[in-house]
């Protein structure tokens, strides 16, 4: 059962509300959400064509400020490119174990956190800043080209698992040079590489969780009302000073 069942079923009694999906639809929407997972190990089996299509259509369709789309998709096939950027992986991987100290940094490096040569398919989502010339909504906050570029991402996600397709976001690679593997302009920022097929299987939780190198918080200690309220940092007990680093 969803974390939100309990709630979706109290509520049926109430007056429905004209736009609001049928219960099956909502059941589906939140299923999507729970049990999209990032996942790394994939079968071999191709991605049909029209089911493809139906991913990239629904990133396509994400919401962005001033309707500017600053997104573009980068579809990888070729196993000569995939490998370069494994490459790049392996060499930023090593790089980031020196910042952990042991057993942490044996740990970090067992974790299998790419399936780049693995899925038959990757896609490099990228950002457009100039894209749409003045952007209506967007002098206060330019970033947000950015912003909606991670939802064009999300709806992939989503898009995909509904679709029996796992996705896994390799976050171990430099910009500057993936941009260069892959021909991309100067002004344009690579935001997400995406490796995409379909998985061995999809886990009951996170990886990172299953192994304990992180759990997810408890959903209280992110909500607040009206302010800012750090209730991980209520619970910490007073220090009169700084620590020391």
């Amino acid at each position: 059962m969803c974390e939100h069942e309990g709630l979706a079923r109290a509520e049926e009694q109430a007056e429905p509300f004209a736009g609001r999906f049928t219960e099956w639809a909502r059941e589906a929407v939140f299923e999507a959400i729970y049990r999209r997972r990032d996942v790394r190990r994939f079968r071999s089996k191709e991605i049909p064509p029209g089911v493809l299509r139906r991913v990239l259509d629904a990133a396509h369709h994400a919401p962005s400020v001033g309707f500017m789309q600053p997104w573009n998709f980068i579809l990888i096939r070729s196993v000569a490119t995939r490998q370069r950027v494994k490459a790049l992986f392996d060499r930023e991987r090593q790089a980031a174990a020196c910042f952990y100290d042991e057993p942490r940094r044996s740990q970090y490096l067992a974790l299998k956190l790419e399936g780049i040569l693995d899925a038959p398919l990757n896609v490099c989502v990228t950002c457009d800043p100039t894209r749409g010339g003045e952007v209506l909504g967007r002098n206060s906050m330019p970033e947000t080209d950015v912003y909606s570029t991670c939802l064009a991402v999300q709806n992939l996600w989503l898009a995909a698992r509904a679709e029996g397709l796992g996705v896994g976001w390799v976050s171990i690679l430099k910009t500057a040079w993936l941009r260069e593997m892959l021909g991309i302009p100067a002004h344009v920022i690579p935001v997400a590489y995406l490796c995409v097929g379909y998985p061995e299987c999809f886990d009951e939780q996170p990886l990172l969780q299953t192994v304990q190198w992180r759990s997810r918080l408890p959903l209280d200690a992110v909500t607040s009302e009206e302010r800012w309220r750090d209730a991980a940092m209520e619970q910490a007990p007073e220090r009169c000073c700084a620590p020391e680093r």
